[in-house]
């Protein structure tokens, strides 16, 4: 028996996957050579028991393998004012962190972004092929809730927030 798979559109697979709103992450690490991060939305917790959470990252990232080679990663969950620190760490070949405030003092070393809702400390315990993406598990080795409670949200190609006050929704640059 044959099976005839229907060819989807990425165009379209975007545009619909686009309707789920997501939280917007950044994941950063330290390296030999300084910090490295890149702009995450496909960020989930995974398990209580152990602590476990997962990523997803294009396998053309630059940046993945710095965070591979380092084995821990901070994922720092973005408040709802962080839109333009989501825009710049989305951004190929520049300096992601310039203007960006963050300290590395504690913990695994990788660098906390200032003013983020949250921040998960972790070690890199496995990936799996995702198609053009890899699927990161991390192990959770420290969590710290900061002390803003509004996250910035991606949702059809614009910020938001998850304050019922938020201003609305702005276009991503």
């Amino acid at each position: 028996m044959t099976v005839v798979r229907p060819i989807i559109d990425p165009a379209l697979l975007r545009s619909v996957a686009g309707r789920f709103p997501t939280g917007v992450t950044v994941i950063t690490t330290t390296t030999s050579t300084g910090p490295a991060g890149f702009t995450c939305q496909s960020f989930t917790s995974l398990s209580l028991d152990p602590p476990l959470i997962a990523f997803n990252v294009s396998r053309s990232s630059d940046t993945w393998p710095l965070v591979r080679e380092a084995g821990t990663f901070c994922v720092n969950v973005l408040a709802a004012d962080q839109q333009d620190t989501a825009s710049a760490f989305a951004r190929r070949h520049t300096d992601r962190f310039a203007g960006i405030p963050y300290s590395c003092l504690l913990g695994n070393g990788s660098p906390r972004l200032s003013g983020a809702t949250a921040w998960l400390e972790a070690t890199v315990d496995g990936t799996y092929a995702g198609g053009d993406h890899l699927i990161v598990i991390g192990r959770v080795t420290a969590a710290i809730a900061g002390e803003r409670e509004e996250a910035l949200l991606f949702h059809r190609g614009a910020y938001g927030s998850t304050g019922s006050e938020a201003e609305g929704l702005r276009r991503a640059g």
